[in-house]
């Protein structure tokens, strides 16, 4: 078996923001039949302390980055955990990187800056037998990882990065950089620097052995100065080591065939049983029973997300007899104009700000067109949930979105392979018309019905791509395939 030590700052179900989240607490249990064992490094969060069933103390620090810490090990929410147990850097509610103000808590460079060197006191033997062989660091919270192996005492275990979102880079002044514990080679060999900042994601760029990325279409998007977001040229320097993976979802945790957020469960050759769900959406949101698609948001409202250019269309929408429900927040001029569409479309728009796990499923098991117009997206989960629960894509051709939906052209149609609605450029005008389209796809209750249920059978489980992290693992070792341990 393959011993590997996953480090993130969130794993569903203890603590979530977001698609990084799922993929953590999905990705291990999916390694697990393919000879790899994972273990879960994450901040000792208030969530996660309560949730450690079995915990057993690995080892105990007095002066860790500010306050007494200790490395406490147990079972959480089917993961196999290791937590840093440092109430002073973690015991904080709420969202775990900001405050009560939504913004970043002023010393988040100190909090994820613990985090990694624990990963690396974790491979240098802190957690007394546990020596993982490799460290599997996702986003910048996990980005010095990597320099710390490179520049600090070494350890035996290799290095892979993981990039879900290179829009988030962990930039931080240089006065820090004296409390990192990372050998001054790092600054020496510009490791860090960023412009005139140090930057958390880069230093994991570079100096990692491996990096992934959550799409293959991503991984070509980020060597070019529109998506990589300035990281572009280090990228293209180590394109030969870097691969785009496809994230997939837990399809036990999303199944409509049972899940228990559904008003009415169904299968593929079900899809009818859905109108239980719609209505009660349509319930739910204080909307009408009439006719026409129903689209809906799952998602963080910002730009990124395409969701003010939504915000522009709802009028659109609803003029061509759409309704629209959004569940989400995040950027207030979006919330707000959400909230005021839905005053002034009564029985056509619903918006619940916030989030709501189990709404969201409803939503996927009860509205017809899951809407991800984003401007960029490195692989989208939102989009893999509708396609397993027959809610139709709708999405821009970018990152994920465009590895993960095929388009319903007449072409797709006819051959029998359609499974969403794809438009570019990501601009108001080209989503104007895929509304459109969709509403005139909705009316063609035939090509509709077969278009879900196509969807429905897609594989979006995590069987393909875990297959593919535990052969990239191999590779790493240097263990053919036929050479795993038992």
């Amino acid at each position: 078996m393959i011993e590997v030590l996953s480090v993130a700052s969130e794993a569903y179900p203890l603590i979530k923001t977001g698609g990084l989240a799922d993929v953590t607490g999905a990705l291990p249990a999916a390694l697990a039949g393919h000879g790899v064992t994972v273990r879960t490094l994450l901040p000792g969060y208030p969530a996660v302390m309560a949730a450690l069933e079995d915990a057993e103390t690995l080892h105990e620090y007095g002066d860790f980055f500010g306050g007494p810490a200790s490395l406490i090990a147990g079972r959480a929410g089917g993961l196999n955990v290791i937590a840093v147990d440092a109430p002073h850097l973690y015991a904080r509610a709420g969202n775990p990187y900001l405050g009560p103000d939504r913004q970043d808590w002023p010393d988040n460079w100190k909090r994820f800056a613990a985090l990694s060197f624990a990963a690396y006191e974790i491979g240098a033997g802190a957690a007394g037998d546990y020596l993982p062989q490799i460290i599997h660091c996702h986003d910048w919270q996990a980005g010095l990882v990597p320099a710390y192996v490179a520049f600090n005492k070494p350890i035996r275990a290799k290095t892979i990065l993981t990039v879900h979102n290179i829009a988030f880079q962990g930039h931080f002044g240089w006065e820090i950089f004296n409390e990192l514990r990372l050998d001054y080679r790092a600054a020496q060999e510009g490791a860090l620097e960023f412009y005139g900042l140090i930057n958390y994601l880069k230093a994991g760029l570079q100096t990692a052995d491996l990096l992934t990325t959550v799409s293959p279409t991503y991984a070509i998007e980020i060597k070019t100065p529109a998506y990589g977001m300035g990281l572009e040229g280090l990228l293209g320097s180590r394109a030969d080591v870097l691969t785009g993976i496809l994230n997939g979802i837990d399809d036990r945790e999303w199944d409509p065939h049972a899940d228990k957020a559904l008003h009415t469960n169904y299968g593929h050759n079900s899809t009818e049983q859905r109108q239980g769900n719609r209505r009660a959406l349509e319930l739910r949101f204080n909307l009408d029973d009439t006719a026409g698609p129903l689209f809906a948001v799952v998602s963080r409202l910002t730009t990124q997300k395409g969701l003010d250019m939504l915000v522009g269309l709802v009028d659109d929408l609803v003029e061509a007899g759409g309704k629209l429900i959004v569940l989400g927040s995040g950027d207030a001029d979006i919330e707000n104009g959400f909230a005021g569409a839905a005053l002034r479309h009564p029985g056509k728009i619903g918006f619940t700000r916030g989030y709501d796990e189990p709404l969201s499923h409803l939503m996927q098991g009860g509205a017809d067109i899951m809407m991800v117009p984003s401007r960029f997206e490195p692989c989208g989960l939102t989009q893999l949930y509708g396609l397993r629960y027959g809610c139709v894509p709708l999405v821009s051709r970018v990152g994920g979105l465009a590895d993960t939906v095929i388009d319903a052209n007449e072409a797709a149609i006819e051959a029998g392979v359609a499974t969403g609605i794809v438009f570019a450029p990501a601009e108001p005008a080209a989503l104007r018309e895929a509304i459109l389209r969709a509403v005139r796809l909705y009316g063609r209750e035939k090509v509709w019905r077969k278009m879900q249920r196509r969807g429905m059978k897609s594989d979006v489980s995590w069987d393909l791509s875990a297959e593919k992290y535990a052969k990239l693992y191999r590779q790493l070792l240097g263990v053919k395939d036929d050479e795993q341990d038992d």
